[in-house]
């Protein structure tokens, strides 16, 4: 697990995991990021058309200002901008809101197949995967285990682990959204989410 959990939290979320696992002789994994991307080209091409906007504002406002200290300014211009947007924030600002959730998506997926791998193929497995930069969290079960449920109930995982995350309590959520998972392989709860869905 990665991102803003201290080793108590760590150590909370593990045991709840441990505990629901030995119950219900099920895998639950989690994965906590701090962003699921990094849109390297995403601050490159602002900066690049930042210093190409004030190469050409300078060139007008000042016609006889020689070409080597116009590069100049559109170098420090570039450099600037590019450091400016490597502050998470504006990072994420520039980018849409689509490519951001395809992201945190696509990698959520890439973990759950690769907590899946050695294990059998009849254990039933949940992810929870909260991206923390790209405000995205999924909750994902195989065939199986998504079919003990009815949608709502995983509904309200998700909507919950959401509320938690943005109030800043990170593990309290995960340890709810555990239990509650919980309920559901242990079959006291009949659920399912519109995040969560099924993985082979």
């Amino acid at each position: 697990m990665r991102a803003a959990l201290t080793s108590d939290d760590h150590r909370c979320i593990r045991e709840a995991a441990a505990a629901v696992e030995e119950r219900t002789g099920s895998k639950i994994a989690v994965v906590v990021m701090r962003q699921s991307g990094r849109y390297v080209a995403y601050t490159v091409a602002w900066a690049t058309l930042a210093a190409i906007v004030g190469g050409i504002v300078l060139a007008f406002a000042q016609p006889s200002m020689h070409a080597r200290f116009v590069v100049f300014l559109e170098l420090w211009i570039f450099v600037s901008v590019l450091l400016l947007l490597e502050a998470t924030p504006l990072r994420f600002a520039i980018v849409s809101k689509r490519v951001k959730y395809g992201n945190a998506r696509n990698l959520a997926h890439r973990e759950f197949a690769a907590h899946a791998t050695g294990e059998g193929a009849s254990q039933r497995r949940i992810l929870l995967f909260v991206s923390m930069g790209e405000r995205y969290v999924e909750v994902i079960a195989d065939h199986a285990t998504h079919a003990l449920a009815q949608q709502e109930s995983w509904n309200r995982i998700v909507d919950e682990l959401i509320t938690n995350v943005s109030s800043g309590r990170i593990a309290d959520g995960v340890v709810g959204a555990i239990e509650a998972c919980g309920a559901i392989l242990s079959g006291e709860t009949q659920a399912s989410d519109k995040h969560a869905e099924p993985a082979s």
